[in-house]
């Protein structure tokens, strides 16, 4: 038996979180699941402005439980066994999408990217690898790592949160079952959130946990995307990029890129190649799956290690 306390943790918007703490908790969930309970607060009602539900048991973990998604009955079951072998990470999930066929290309990153992907692929605008909805974590790694940025609208809370835990060496983990059913919501609280504020911490992240191991690199894309990255960079990091790459004839006669805002005198030329005579490490700032696979096959031929000699910034 495991009876409900409830405790206060207000996150000013939908999604709540569960604190599991024993394993027969969670098979008590499941159980109830399995009898028609829509979701893991079957044994109780949520109290208004109170959005944490507790077992008062010995072990404890935290569940994101958005109000809208549903979860499938084994997830606390899953989930809380992968956390069990990994105390420090962040555990998520694969994920059904309602209705099936909205934010196909990013449903399809969420569910496929490989283990090690999960931390090289970081940086991209798609945010944590792992989704808010479907994090399950240590209570004590979650308070390890702090709370949520309360800053309040336009704030990516959970990018903050999943850079603060890389940052201390937390891990990211993937159960490869389907767990939860994600809605698409057109006014979800994250549509909020200005770009230009998520590309800030984007820039400012890859600044820090990647561009300090290069002596130097290449930005693949001369145009709008890899132009702009260039520009957000500190004028250290800047002096660190040694050309543009694209497969875009035009860009390539034109031979440079010049930095016509930069106070350096003279004003930096970047050289501009073909991707085949550049070389690397890579930033890349072309978006994955939107070219039919041409894009990817020309990286596939150059045999690189992501991670080591290129990543994904798009």
């Amino acid at each position: 038996m495991c009876p409900p306390i409830f405790m206060s943790h207000s996150r000013g918007h939908s999604e709540k979180s569960i604190v599991v703490r024993s394993v027969e908790c969670a098979a008590t969930l499941e159980n109830g699941q399995r009898h028609g309970l829509r979701s893991a607060t079957s044994r109780a009602s949520w109290v208004p402005g109170l959005q944490m539900l507790a077992f008062p048991t010995e072990r404890q973990l935290e569940i994101s439980a958005p109000q809208d998604d549903v979860m499938m009955p084994q997830r606390v079951r899953l989930q809380l066994e992968a956390a069990a072998q990994h105390p420090t990470s962040i555990v998520g999930c694969q994920v059904r999408r309602d209705p099936p066929n909205s934010t196909e290309r990013y449903t399809r990153w969420i569910n496929q990217l490989a283990p090690d992907q999960l931390l090289t692929q970081v940086f991209t605008s798609n945010g944590p690898t792992v989704i808010m909805p479907t994090w399950f974590c240590s209570r004590a790694w979650f308070s390890y790592v702090g709370p949520f940025d309360e800053g309040g609208q336009g704030e990516p809370e959970d990018l903050l949160f999943f850079y603060s835990h890389l940052r201390k060496g937390g891990g990211v983990i993937r159960v490869d079952q389907s767990l939860l059913l994600y809605r698409y919501h057109p006014n979800a609280a994250t549509h909020s959130v200005l770009e230009t504020t998520i590309w800030t911490h984007r820039v400012r992240f890859l600044e820090e946990r990647a561009l300090p191991h290069w002596a130097t690199f290449t930005i693949w894309n001369a145009g709008r995307q890899g132009r702009r990255l260039y520009r957000s960079l500190t004028a250290g990091m800047q002096r660190k990029v040694v050309a543009f790459c694209d497969v875009d004839e035009n860009k390539i006669r034109k031979g440079f890129y010049c930095h016509e805002d930069s106070q350096e005198r003279p004003k930096p030329r970047v050289p501009i190649l073909h991707f085949r005579a550049a070389r690397p490490p890579f930033v890349i700032c072309v978006k994955l799956d939107l070219t039919g696979g041409a894009f990817e096959d020309n990286l596939r031929s150059l045999h690189l290690q992501e991670g080591r000699d290129f990543l994904h910034f798009s």
